[in-house]
């Protein structure tokens, strides 16, 4: 079975959140606004990694995320983990963890973006098989 996993952010200011993406050393392969302004779609990649970006739907019903406790970021592998959190520090992020080595020898650091979501940087590859 050939799978993929692609990461979805909504954004108040999807376009504020771009230019961010932008920044940090991703391009930009597709936007489609609607005549507001507003970001129907728009995808943004680094390397491999691909991240699909759109403002917030003021109508989505999201009564069922109400009072759940819930922890989300993003995880992107990179083999720079401290350029990539320089970048996101100069264009505006929050720093959350500079880059540091962990416990389990890989290199990691945090930071928030324009809109508090964590973006974590690491060289540890998730589900890498052994």
């Amino acid at each position: 079975m050939n799978t993929r996993l692609f990461a979805f952010v909504s954004y108040r200011d999807a376009p504020a959140s771009l230019d961010w993406l932008e920044s940090c050393g991703f391009a930009i392969t597709r936007r489609v606004d609607a005549d507001d302004g507003r970001v129907l779609h728009a995808e943004a990649r680094l390397g491999e990694a691909v991240v699909m970006v759109s403002s917030n739907d003021d109508d989505f019903d999201d009564t069922v995320l109400v009072d759940q406790p819930s922890a989300h970021g993003i995880y992107l592998m990179v083999d720079d983990v401290d350029t990539l959190y320089d970048r996101a520090i100069a264009a505006g992020a929050t720093p959350v963890i500079p880059p540091e080595y962990t416990e389990w020898w890989t290199r990691r650091a945090r930071v928030l973006d324009l809109e508090g979501l964590e973006w974590t940087y690491g060289s540890y590859e998730p589900g890498a098989r052994s």
